[in-house]
């Protein structure tokens, strides 16, 4: 009986030393990938005021790595920026050496703060506060030019029809201009010391801030000027 016992536990041993332990499963590995992959995209889109949901990680090999303890590096398209969906490489290393480039592909969504047409604006209106919301819409290619905060558009102009609630876009809005083409206007210009002004006609059309062409009415010189307000722009002097 004993040695029936002793070749027991000889069998045992020899098993032991031929037969390598099983490694972790395609499944163990997976959840790994998953949960590597869902820090790279939180860490990605850290800071940037979204709200973001990883749709889907779409994982087309088995997993098949050897056994020990691995980490993930994840590398993404350096013009990939955040959103949207995008194919990624996973590289799986063991003691500093890459074992396995895993190819995964990623949809991630993320809500922003977009500017909302509550109204079909028409073309030319002025945007009034009433015409627009802030709501959380899903960032798409149609709508990365959309603006992000009221003011971006509030006091400007549609420079086409804006459909009802459609995301706003800062494309699509343009300052109003205080000075049109044509108009007479004071041509100022001033230091610490002295203040000159002229009555001049305006070459363009601009916004408070922008450089127009101006006509000096008195030598015909034509020449920039900074609009002030809507009757007066300024010149260098």
């Amino acid at each position: 009986m004993n040695r029936l016992y002793h070749h027991i536990l000889l069998f045992l041993l020899i098993a032991l030393i031929i037969c390598p332990r099983q490694a972790l499963s395609a499944t163990d590995r997976d959840q790994e990938v998953r949960k590597a992959v869902a820090a790279f995209v939180t860490n990605r889109t850290a800071g940037m005021g979204w709200d973001v949901h990883l749709r889907r990680i779409t994982i087309s090999d088995a997993l098949k790595l050897p056994e020990g303890p691995t980490d993930y590096e994840i590398v993404a398209p350096q013009q990939w920026e955040g959103w949207g969906t995008v194919s990624i490489s996973v590289y799986a290393r063991q003691k500093g050496k890459v074992v396995r480039n895993i190819p995964v592909r990623i949809e991630v969504a993320a809500l922003v703060d977009t500017v909302v047409a509550l109204r079909e604006i028409e073309y030319g209106a002025s945007i009034l506060p009433s015409d627009v919301i802030l709501q959380k819409r899903e960032i798409t290619y149609n709508s990365q030019l959309a603006a992000r905060t009221l003011d971006e558009v509030i006091g400007k102009r549609a420079r086409l029809i804006i459909r009802a609630n459609q995301p706003v876009r800062t494309d699509q809005v343009e300052r109003v201009p205080l000075i049109k083409s044509g108009q007479i206007v004071t041509i100022v210009a001033e230091n610490e010391v002295l203040k000159v002004s002229v009555s001049g006609k305006a070459r363009s059309s601009g916004a408070e801030g922008d450089i127009i062409r101006v006509q000096n009415l008195t030598s015909l010189k034509e020449i920039p000027a900074k609009v002030i307000d809507a009757s007066t722009v300024q010149v260098a002097f």
